[in-house]
């Protein structure tokens, strides 16, 4: 996914704190956002929908029912409305 490949590693980032990585294929995290979008109202891009679909994953494990997921959609949708991702909205 552009801006957040493989060996991007923010400064800040405290590996201390990260429980686990998960790899999201671009096409889920561009499905996840527009669902977001008709589902959800939220006008979210493609580092949101990748950040969503590692959330319902860890959701839909056992033992994770019932719990609190929190997740940080950290882009919105406006810089990808010339892209492949909301083509069928034009």
């Amino acid at each position: 996914i552009q801006g957040i490949g493989a060996g991007f590693v923010p400064d800040v980032l405290d590996m201390g704190v990260v429980d686990e990585i998960l790899k999201v294929k671009e096409e889920d995290a561009g499905a996840t956002a527009r669902a977001l979008a008709k589902k959800e109202g939220l006008f979210a891009g493609i580092s949101s929908g990748a950040a969503m679909w590692a959330a319902l994953q860890v959701a839909a494990r056992d033992g994770n029912r019932g719990k609190l997921i929190v997740v940080v959609l950290p882009d919105t949708g406006e810089r990808y409305l010339s892209t492949w991702l909301f083509e069928e909205a034009k």
